[in-house]
């Protein structure tokens, strides 16, 4: 391509990139309206506009912000490993101050929220269920909504607006003190994810940490209501 299509190319995937985003972001903010139930719907617009942008920007293989093939090799990379298993710590030191703050509440909030999308007693289908779950989240607000944005503004602040927009389509009905510390979390986690994306660009290392820490909360969950 020469650089007047290079050109329009990139504006073409710029502005693709807002739209989704933006109905990203509306989707998202329909948690205000208790009654609503569109917000997951998100990660659906997020996933179908990632490989729309990457399809009008002619993304190559080795480019894309999805490598499978690659995953080895990216977590090999200098730090990238530590920051893949940060998530399980992260997730064990949610868990102990969660509950010395709140108690029994704060196990039953997030065992609530996560209860409405997986199946915890059939492990296989759970298993499935976790998988596919981090990915397209991962796809969604990593590679597309982090991604994409951070080609037309500054990395932090993509990172610090897509983990808020991922963070609160994590609400759920709870008492403000172990809503706002369960959104609290999920926001660093976020952050998490973000670094691994800095340092990787790919988000299928994303989902790698992303399983890991969901996992270690599952087990976790698990083993408290036993």
């Amino acid at each position: 391509m020469d650089k007047k299509q290079i050109n329009e190319t990139n504006k073409k995937s710029a502005l693709l990139t807002v739209l989704g985003i933006a109905i990203m972001v509306i989707l998202t903010a329909t948690k205000a309206v208790p009654t609503s139930n569109i917000a997951g719907f998100s990660v659906f617009v997020g996933l179908a506009f990632f490989f729309i942008v990457e399809a009008v920007g002619k993304i190559p293989r080795e480019e894309s912000g999805l490598r499978f093939s690659t995953i080895l090799n990216d977590i090999k990379k200098p730090g990238v490993m530590i920051w893949v298993l940060l998530p399980v710590a992260s997730c064990l030191l949610t868990d102990a101050v969660g509950r010395l703050l709140f108690r029994g509440e704060f196990l039953e909030h997030v065992m609530g929220r996560t209860g409405e999308l997986l199946t915890f007693d059939k492990v296989p289908l759970l298993a499935v269920q976790v998988v596919v779950a981090a990915l397209g989240e991962e796809i969604a607000y990593r590679g597309f909504f982090l991604g994409k944005s951070a080609k037309i503004a500054p990395f932090w602040l993509c990172a610090a607006v897509s983990s808020a927009v991922f963070a609160a389509g994590h609400i759920s009905a709870g008492g403000v003190g172990v809503v706002l510390f369960d959104v609290a979390c999920v926001f660093a986690d976020s952050q998490i994810f973000s670094v691994i994306y800095r340092k990787t660009g790919n988000c299928a290392v994303c989902t790698v940490a992303h399983i890991l820490g969901n996992a270690t909360g599952i087990v976790v969950g698990m083993m408290g209501l036993s």
